[in-house]
C-alpha cells in the first residue's frame, strides 16, 4: 500500500505541474502570445505530437514541465511577420496575468481538492450516536444506552454534534432535556450534566461514535475556503522562516538530529509521508484518501506561494521584472518622455544562477535528508 501511496504522489505531482503549465498556456494563447512547445518532463523527448502552431510532448525525466512562450526577451528572435506575438511585446498586465497563472492554477486545484473532502469523499467526524456509556455516570443512571441516537438537546436539533455538545459543556449541571432515537422510537431523557475534574468542564458520560459526514456544496465551499486560506497563511509562515531552518535541517542531516515534522521536507520526503498515509493501518480506507488529498492539496498552495517569490527564476522574479517596466514607464511619462525599452531578463542572469545554485544545494540537502533521516507523521 505504501507504494502505491508514492506512486499515486508522483502521479498526483505531475498533475500538478500539468495544471500549473497550463494556467500559462491558457493564458497566453488568450492574449495571442505563440506558444511552441507543451511538455510534460524534461531531456529527451519520448512523444510528441504538432497541433496547429504547439508541439505536444512527454520527455524522459519526469520532473517537471514546461509551457515555452516566445519572444520571453528582447533577443528572442520570432518567425517573420509575428514580432506582434512575442511576451516581451505585450502589456505589463497581459503579463502579470499570464505569469500569475501558473500560481493561481495550482490554488485552484489546491481548494477544489479540499473541496472533494468536504463533499465528495467525506471526512471523519464525532457523531451524535452514542457507541459507549461510562459506568457511574450521570448518563448511566439516566437511562442513556449504547446505540442511541440524540437528536435534539433541549428542544433544539442536533445537527453538527462537535458544535451542538457544547450544551452540555456549558449547562453548569442544570437539567437538560434530550430526545433520542432507540430503536426507531423516540424517548424523551432528562439529565443534569456533571462537573468533571479531570476534563475542567460538564460532562453526560457518553462516548460519541466516530462516523462519516459529508457537506452540500455551499458549506463545503466554505470550509475548502477556510482551509485554503489557514493553509496559504502557513505556507506564508514557513517560507518566512525558511531561512532560519536550514541550519536545522543541516544538523538533522549529518548531525543525527531528530526530524522536526514541522520542518523543511523535499519532493522524496513528501512522498515518503504519502505512502505512509494511504499504507496505514491506524486510519481507515476513508481517512487514508482523505489525508493524502490533504497533501497534495496542501503541497499545490505551498508551491503555488513559492513560485511568486520575487526572484528569478521563478514566476514571481518575472512579475516583479514587468512590474519594475510599468514603473519605469510611469516615471518616462511624468517627465513626458518615451516608453522605455522592457528590461532585458538576461542582463539579470548572473543573479538568476546564484538563485539556481541556492535552490540546487537546497533541493540536494532535503533529498539526502529525506533519504537518511526521513519525516515520519507516526501513522
Amino acid at each position: 500500500m505504501e507504494i502505491l501511496g508514492i506512486i499515486a504522489f508522483v502521479v498526483a505531482l505531475l498533475t500538478s505541474v500539468m495544471f500549473h503549465e497550463l494556467g500559462h498556456f491558457l493564458t497566453a494563447r488568450k492574449f495571442g502570445m505563440r506558444v511552441s512547445e507543451f511538455f510534460v518532463g524534461f531531456g529527451r523527448r519520448i512523444w510528441s505530437i504538432t497541433r496547429g502552431e504547439t508541439e505536444y510532448g512527454i520527455k524522459a525525466i519526469p520532473a517537471g514541465g514546461y509551457c515555452r512562450i516566445e519572444g520571453m526577451t528582447p533577443s528572442d528572435e520570432m518567425p517573420a511577420g509575428e514580432e506582434d506575438r512575442a511576451f516581451i511585446r505585450a502589456s505589463s498586465l497581459k503579463k502579470l496575468i499570464v505569469l500569475g497563472a501558473g500560481s493561481t492554477a495550482h490554488f485552484i486545484l489546491g481548494f477544489l481538492l479540499i473541496f472533494s473532502i468536504f463533499f465528495a469523499v467525506g471526512y471523519t467526524t464525532l457523531t451524535p450516536n452514542i457507541a459507549q456509556v461510562s459506568d457511574n455516570s450521570v448518563a448511566s443512571a439516566a437511562g442513556f444506552k449504547a446505540g442511541d441516537e440524540i437528536i435534539s438537546i433541549n428542544g433544539n436539533p442536533v445537527e453538527n454534534w462537535s458544535v451542538d455538545a457544547k450544551q452540555i459543556a456549558d449547562s453548569k449541571g442544570a437539567q437538560l432535556r434530550f430526545e433520542i432515537l432507540r430503536n426507531g422510537e423516540k424517548i424523551i431523557i432528562t439529565a443534569a450534566p456533571a462537573y468533571n475534574e479531570e476534563a475542567k468542564r460538564y460532562i453526560l458520560g457518553v462516548v460519541a461514535a466516530l462516523g462519516t459526514e459529508r457537506d452540500g456544496f455551499l458549506e463545503s465551499s466554505s470550509q475548502a475556503g477556510r482551509a485554503s486560506w489557514f493553509l496559504t497563511k502557513e505556507s506564508v509562515k514557513s517560507l518566512i522562516a525558511l531561512p532560519t531552518k536550514v541550519p536545522q535541517l543541516f544538523r538533522q542531516t549529518f548531525m543525527n538530529e531528530e526530524r522536526d515534522p514541522n520542518g523543511l521536507v523535499g519532493v522524496v520526503g513528501a512522498a515518503r509521508v504519502s505512502g505512509e498515509a494511504v499504507g496505514s493501518e491506524k486510519l481507515n480506507g476513508n481517512e487514508r484518501l482523505t489525508t493524502f488529498i490533504l497533501l497534495v492539496a496542501s503541497l499545490n498552495i505551498f508551491v503555488g506561494i513559492f513560485n511568486l517569490l520575487p526572484i528569478l527564476p521563478l514566476d514571481g522574479g518575472h512579475m516583479a521584472v514587468a512590474i519594475a517596466d510599468e514603473i519605469r514607464a510611469l516615471f518616462a511619462r511624468l517627465r513626458k518622455k518615451p516608453r522605455p525599452a522592457p528590461i532585458d531578463v538576461n542582463v539579470l542572469t548572473p543573479i538568476t544562477g546564484v538563485v539556481v545554485i541556492l535552490l540546487g544545494i537546497l533541493t540536494v540537502l532535503l533529498v539526502i535528508a529525506d533519504i537518511i533521516n526521513p519525516v515520519s507523521l507516526n501513522l
